[in-house]
């Protein structure tokens, strides 16, 4: 039997290699999104392991969740995300999320590469927020609220800052006080042209925002359709964050992946499906069908917007396929011997 050797990539080597650089995670996203609408991914949806009884037990208990999926065009790899949840990490000083990812020759199948994913999953999930303001929110956008303080309120704000430069002020909303305050602290060192203030009136913080974006646990909804202004863009990037009010108040529904959200079913917009509220064909689009021209995205600078993003594994496989490529050129990271 032949020699097999598979190359392993930590997170000093992925920063190394710029797998981290926001600007090219967007690239890689907005590939990603297009090559879907173009047919040529495989993605056969999201096996969620969970910890409880109920799919909001998951937000105490934590989750694994297998992604795994086919991207072509220039990347041609397989792979799949591995990806567990412990919200009570931070009790013990771990992150929340911790992704391992492994990329699969799509000719041989054989594993070629290991590599974490921890960073790279916040970064796409990034990357994809920003996408969607790139096409959904107002060119001049100059508030943004972020609820969720944690390591995605941050790489939210990343992206943001890169498609809507014109940002002046961030609205930083937590459950706990204390994290909303390291936010504005950290931020308001690395972001010195923004203003960063804990948002003590979430009603009010929205009120004036132009971008609504929501990374939180929350099982409730925490967003309410009165408070949100001609023009916004209400992003519900997780679980059942706003109410079915915002989204019948919204003039357009645009998603990542409509089949993702619904397999998954914990979204606002997903739960309305369920309950016959919504239909498919009340989408007006998602993501890619915007890049790729078959959708009209914001038409005016009046209506509400609301965004959806699920997320699946070709996103983390793209940016680890563009680190794992480099890593090949310039002889990085560490080979193991996986035949011998």
């Amino acid at each position: 039997m032949k020699k097999v050797n598979i190359l392993f990539l930590n997170n000093k080597a992925l920063e190394e290699l710029g797998a981290y650089n926001m600007p090219d995670v967007i690239k890689d996203v907005e590939n990603a999104y297009k090559l879907t609408e173009l047919g040529d991914v495989n993605i056969p949806g999201k096996l969620v392991m969970r910890w409880g009884k109920t799919p909001q037990d998951e937000n105490v208990y934590g989750r694994i969740n297998a992604m795994p999926g086919f991207i072509g065009g220039d990347y041609n790899m397989a792979g799949i995300k591995w990806i567990g949840s412990g919200p009570q990490n931070y009790k013990k000083g771990l992150p929340r999320a911790s992704v391992t990812l492994i990329l699969n020759d799509p000719d041989t199948k054989l594993p070629v590469c290991v590599a974490d994913g921890t960073e790279i999953s916040a970064k796409r999930t990034g990357a994809s927020g920003g996408v969607a303001m790139k096409l959904l929110s107002v060119k001049d956008a100059k508030v943004i609220t972020i609820c969720g303080a944690g390591a995605q309120g941050r790489t939210q704000f990343e992206a943001a800052k890169i498609v809507r430069p014109t940002l002046e002020k961030c609205n930083v909303y937590d459950i706990r006080p204390e994290n909303a305050a390291r936010y504005v602290e950290e931020m308001s060192a690395k972001y010195p042209d923004v203003k960063f203030a804990i948002a003590d009136d979430l009603a009010a913080a929205v009120g004036e925002s132009d971008i609504i974006d929501c990374v939180t646990l929350a099982d409730k909804p925490i967003i309410e359709a009165p408070w949100l202004k001609k023009g916004a863009l209400l992003m519900n990037m997780a679980d059942f964050e706003v109410t079915y009010d915002c989204v019948k108040k919204a003039s357009q529904i645009y998603v990542d992946n409509w089949e993702t959200i619904k397999h998954r079913m914990i979204s606002t917009v997903a739960l309305m499906y369920k309950d016959g509220l919504i239909k498919d064909e009340d989408i007006d689009g998602q993501l890619g069908t915007i890049l790729i021209g078959k959708a009209p995205g914001r038409k005016n600078d009046e209506e509400i917007i609301y965004f959806n993003a699920v997320g699946t594994g070709i996103l983390d496989i793209a940016v680890a396929t563009r680190a794992y490529r480099k890593a090949v050129k310039e002889h990085k990271g560490i080979e193991l011997p996986y035949w011998e």
